[in-house]
Parts: structure tokens; C-alpha cells; sequence
């Protein structure tokens, strides 16, 4: 009897779709579902779309797994693939690459976003500002948030209603309202967003993701990648910068991640440690996808990297994408009407002063009711009752939908199994085959380059390269010592034994 054939993508197909949750900059949350083999280049584009965004290159999402590790989605792979949380998944749409010049962004949405999360920069610590430069960047939120200042609306305490920073001093709160008061009136939202973001990309951590290690010291070190270069920062000092001409590979191996590079005409290698090997690893593919988007023309010029030297297998990645100059030159080609832009802050403000006016209430600071608002915990209740509810709601579909073709499924997995034996069979005997052929490939080649003395231009290349060198005089010459002393040994235990016999 002839067996059936059921191909795995027609199961896949049939399984159950997963709901994905995207928070977003203003801390909103959009919501899709996917397929097993949904790549997470749709979801970036989910949210793009939902923004009316054409300037997509500088953002990406983020996502935690269990071991509190953050990774970012690589587009072209599977999103189940990527995920090793439980399920509904739930990610962060955050800023990736951060343009090296604002000013050569052309939509005002594309700004704002930006200004959103160099806003939450701000607030978490990560944008790092001495006092003036602070003060100046708050009152520009301030503005872009509220508008001009009216005595008779905002009250002497007004800039308590806004959390702008981890440590926030009354000094610095009259400093900013004193800059608010006097040097920003007049301005509209867009143009305080502007002015925040020339304020805010000329700071050395503009654009700095900080990873935590520690130097050959044992000195607590943070690592971060720029439009300019690698940069390396102990406390609020920045003691490293690496242009992205001067970086010439960055590896990494377990917990240990190398930069290395030329500085002043002299080769350069800074070796960090990090808290474990997911760290590292997040590390060095952070690092080779700046270095790419930054430094490269052409996307067409960008190669597969790896994380080792070429005889030990390691990591392997390809930045996927557009690079900056790229993007600089689509952005210079957009014709449309720019789309509209949505702004939290105002909108709220417009919200509460028309419903004073609706009631005939007393006037009442509209910067202080936002504050009531978000300090309301029956407010707050409400809205995390009504987004449980539409997290119920998705559930129950989805179990329905589950339900529906579990039967069905678990039917054709059955018919299946003995297919999926011999085919695992088969598969071991592939690999074992492909093996015995590297093998057989590998070895000739490598004592090719190891023992023989012929001078080929490519053979020459290889053996002048460090990794090569590190390889024949570390592991080699005292792998083959030791070989050739066995044999000796044995050589003369079995000449002694024909002597005796």
C-alpha cells in the first residue's frame, strides 16, 4: 500500500494564529495576529502602516525573552523562530538607528517619533545632559507639550505635572519654566520638536544604547553604538570613540566581545566581558548592523559576517536593509502630502478645555488635569480593565479558532507519523554523509595549507592572516608534536618487543 504524503507547511498552515501586542513611542499598544511562518518584517510594517510611515529605516521592534535579554526582531526571519517567551507575544516599536543629522529627515512625522524617543531617552537615564543643556531640552518638551505659557492657565507649579527626568530638582524645574516663559514663545509643536532634536544629537550619548560589561580591568564599562563610531563610557565619561573607518572587525567569543581597530596609525584591540553569552552576542550583532548602516555606500556591499576565525564554526548575520545614505536619498525623494500627525499631549490638552467649556466649570489648568489623569487610579483602572477585556476577546477567538481545527489536525499528524520517522532516518543519514564530505574536503585542504610549500597567491593570503597564524602556532604545531611523539613511542615499544621476542 502506497503511503500518503503530507507536506509540513500544509500542518503549519493549519495551526493556531498568534496575537502579538506593539507598544508603541507614546506608550499606546496596537495589536495583530500571525501565522507560524510569519517573518517580522510584516510586523514592522503593521506599524509603519498604522503611522502612514515612508521614513521606516531608523526603527525597528524589540522584544524580552525569559533570561530578561533584549533582542531585536530580525526582519527576514520567522517570528516564532525569534520568540522564546509564551505566547501572546508582545513587543516595543523603539528608535534603532538614529539619524546622524535630524535636519535631513523630510516628514514632520518621521520627527516626532523621534523626538517620542529621544523623550523616553531622557526620562530613563540613557540621554545623558549637563544642566543647561537639560533645562533647554525640557522646556522645549514643555512647549511642544503644552504651548505658549498663560499665567492664567498654568500655575506657579506647572512643570511638576511633567516627569522629564530620573533626578528632577526644583532648580531645574524653574530653570526650564524660565527658558519656557521667555525663549520659546511663539513656537508651534513641530518647531520645539525640531529644536529639541538639533539640542539633543549634538550630546556624546545622543543615540547611545548602553550595554553594560566590564573592561580587562574588571571595571564596570558601558558600550554603545553611534552614527560616528563605537564609543566607550565608564560613569558619565565617555574615555573611548572608535570611528567606524578606524573599526576593522568586531568578533566575539562566549562572554568576551573584541573591537578591533587602528587608532593613531597602531593596531587596536579592546576586550570587554559581559554578564553571559546572549549578552555578547547581542552585542556584537548590535555592533555589526551600525557599523553597517552607518558606514557602508551601497546595501549591495555589505557581506555576511562572523563571529570567529575561519576554521571554528561561529555566528553568523547579514545586516538586512537600507543603509543611512540610502535612506537619506529616498527621503529626499518623497513627494506625497505630508501625513498628519497625532500628538498625545495637545490633544488631551484641546480634550479637558473643551469639556471646561462644555460644563460651564471653573477654568482649570489643563496641565494640571493631565497630571490628575494620569494619577487617577480609578482612571487608570478603567483603562487597564478595557484593554484586559480586548485581551480577552482576542483569546477567546483565537482558542475558537484553535478548537476548529484541532480535530483535523491532530488527525493528519497521526496519518503522518511513520512518514515523519523515515524521513528523520533519512535525514540523520544525510547529515552523516554531508559530514564524511567536508571531511574529506577539509583535511586534504588544510594540510595542503599546513605542510606543503607550494606558493599560490590565495594559499599565500591565508596563511599571512592572524587567524591563521593563531591557528598553526597554538593549536597545530603542538597537535602534530604530540602525534609524532606517540608514534615514536610506539615505534620503539614495538622494535623492543621484536628484540624480546
Amino acid at each position: 500500500m502506497k503511503m500518503l504524503r503530507f507536506r509540513s507547511p500544509s500542518l503549519r498552515s493549519l495551526d493556531q494564529e498568534i496575537l502579538c501586542t506593539i507598544r508603541l513611542l507614546d506608550d499606546s499598544e496596537i495589536s495583530c495576529s500571525i501565522q507560524r511562518d510569519t517573518k517580522g518584517q510584516f510586523l514592522l510594517d503593521h506599524v509603519c502602516n498604522h503611522y502612514n510611515l515612508l521614513e521606516k529605516d531608523y526603527f525597528g521592534i524589540r522584544y524580552v525573552d525569559p533570561e530578561k535579554q533584549r533582542h531585536w526582531l530580525e526582519p527576514n526571519k520567522p517570528v516564532v523562530r525569534q520568540m522564546k517567551s509564551l505566547q501572546p507575544y508582545t513587543m516595543c516599536f523603539r528608535v534603532k538607528f538614529y539619524p546622524h543629522e535630524p535636519m535631513k529627515i523630510k516628514e514632520e512625522l518621521t520627527r516626532y517619533l523621534l523626538y517620542l524617543q529621544l523623550k523616553r531617552d531622557i526620562y530613563h537615564g540613557r540621554l545623558l545632559c549637563p544642566f543647561a543643556e537639560a533645562a533647554y531640552l525640557g522646556a522645549c518638551i514643555v512647549q511642544a507639550e503644552l504651548g505658549d505659557y498663560d499665567p492664567e492657565e498654568h500655575p506657579s507649579d506647572y512643570i511638576r505635572d511633567f516627569k522629564l527626568f530620573p533626578k528632577q530638582s526644583p532648580k531645574l524645574e524653574r530653570k526650564i519654566m524660565e527658558i519656557h516663559k521667555n525663549e520659546l514663545r511663539g513656537q508651534c509643536a513641530a518647531l520645539a520638536e525640531l529644536n529639541m532634536l538639533q539640542r539633543a544629537h549634538s550630546l556624546e550619548t545622543y543615540g547611545v544604547d548602553p550595554h553594560p560589561c566590564k573592561d580587562f580591568t574588571g571595571s564596570t564599562a558601558f558600550l554603545g553604538f553611534t552614527a560616528t563610531g563605537f564609543v566607550v563610557f565608564q560613569g558619565n565619561k565617555r574615555i573611548h570613540l572608535l570611528k567606524w573607518l578606524d573599526v576593522s572587525k568586531l568578533k566575539f567569543e562566549g562572554k568576551t566581545f573584541y573591537v578591533i581597530g587602528i587608532q593613531k596609525e597602531k593596531k587596536l584591540v579592546l576586550t570587554f566581558h559581559t554578564s553571559t553569552p546572549a549578552a555578547c552576542k547581542h552585542l556584537w550583532k548590535c555592533g555589526v548592523e551600525n557599523q553597517a548602516f552607518y558606514k557602508c555606500a551601497k546595501s549591495s556591499q555589505i557581506k555576511t559576517v562572523s563571529s570567529s576565525n575561519i576554521f571554528f564554526k561561529g555566528s553568523r548575520f547579514r545586516y538586512s536593509g537600507r543603509v543611512a545614505k540610502e535612506v537619506i536619498e529616498a527621503s529626499s525623494k518623497i513627494q506625497r502630502e505630508p501625513p498628519e500627525v497625532h500628538r498625545y499631549g495637545r490633544s488631551l490638552t484641546k480634550l479637558l478645555n473643551s469639556v471646561d467649556l462644555l460644563f460651564s466649570s471653573p477654568v482649570q489648568s489643563p496641565a494640571r488635569l493631565l497630571r490628575e489623569l494620569h494619577a487617577d487610579p480609578d482612571i487608570q483602572a478603567q483603562l487597564e480593565a478595557e484593554r484586559e477585556r480586548d485581551r480577552a476577546y482576542e483569546r477567546t477567538r483565537q482558542a475558537a479558532r484553535s478548537r476548529m481545527s484541532g480535530v483535523l489536525t491532530s488527525s493528519l499528524r497521526l496519518l503522518s507519523s511513520n512518514e515523519r520517522l523515515n524521513a528523520c532516518v533519512l535525514s540523520v543519514a544525510r547529515f552523516v554523509a554531508a559530514v564524511m564530505g567536508v571531511l574529506l574536503v577539509t583535511v586534504p585542504t588544510l594540510l595542503l595549507l599546513l605542510e606543503s610549500d607550494i606558493d599560490v597567491s590565495f594559499l599565500h593570503e591565508i596563511r599571512q592572516t592572524p587567524e591563521f597564524e593563531q591557528f598553526h602556532y597554538e593549536y597545530y604545531c603542538p597537535l602534530r608534536r604530540w602525534i609524532l611523539c606517540k608514534i615514536s613511542m610506539s615505534v620503539v615499544v614495538c622494535s623492543l618487543l621484536m628484540l624480546t621476542s
